[in-house]
């Protein structure tokens, strides 16, 4: 029997957040952008499967920096 590994408790990935649609409207509103404007990550993508995130979901990506002490990045989820 395999034994199932959460890639989620990985110390090399990331936080993974979906955003709700009014945080979702308050990023693209200080950002001045259109959702489409963020960079993408694919639908297919491990950590998005594992999260249960759709296409057209908005993730916030909370990564530790030795320069930033934590960064912030935002993606798109997008069929591939």
């Amino acid at each position: 029997m395999e034994k199932e590994i959460n890639i989620l408790k990985h110390e090399l990935v990331p936080e993974h957040i979906i955003l709700r649609e009014e945080e979702k409207k308050e990023l693209r509103e200080r950002l001045k952008i259109k959702t489409g404007q963020l960079p993408k990550i694919l639908s297919n993508d491990p950590v998005v499967k594992s999260i249960g995130a759709k296409e057209g979901d908005v993730l916030k990506i909370i990564r530790k920096s030795a320069t930033a002490g934590i960064a912030i990045y935002y993606r798109l989820v997008v069929k591939k």
